[in-house]
């Protein structure tokens, strides 16, 4: 998914180098991002679950409720993010509705393949 036209004005940009964290997981969490450039990992209980591309967003769960970070984002080459406030994801969501659409897709895959790691392996 590509939002780039949405936040173009104004962006707030985040470098992150190969090898290092976007965030932690347990980290407290009040911003997501979009990933404009490089590539980055999603780790969850030291497994990487997904691996983000250009446009992709992440940290979008501690942006819709604070609290602790549910996942750890490395970098796997240099990457650059765009940083989304709540006051700027509130003007997303005003100027585009499909962009808080495209946000609750993202929550709810992730649900899906999170719940596909955790559930228990049936014998054979």
């Amino acid at each position: 998914m590509v939002f780039f036209e949405l936040f173009s004005n104004n962006p707030s940009f985040v470098v992150v180098e190969a090898g290092q964290t976007l965030f932690r997981e347990g980290d407290e969490g009040q911003m997501m991002y979009v990933l404009t450039t490089g590539s980055a990992e999603v780790i969850v209980n030291n497994r990487v679950v997904d691996t983000l591309q250009h446009g992709n967003i992440v940290g979008e769960l501690g942006l819709v409720s604070p609290g602790p970070r549910s996942s750890t984002v490395v970098a796997k080459t240099d990457c650059q993010f765009v940083a989304i406030d709540e006051k700027r994801f509130q003007y997303l969501v005003q100027q585009a509705p499909y962009f808080a659409t495209q946000v609750m897709r993202v929550l709810a895959e992730r649900l899906r393949n999170t719940n596909k790691l955790i559930q228990p392996v049936e014998d054979i």
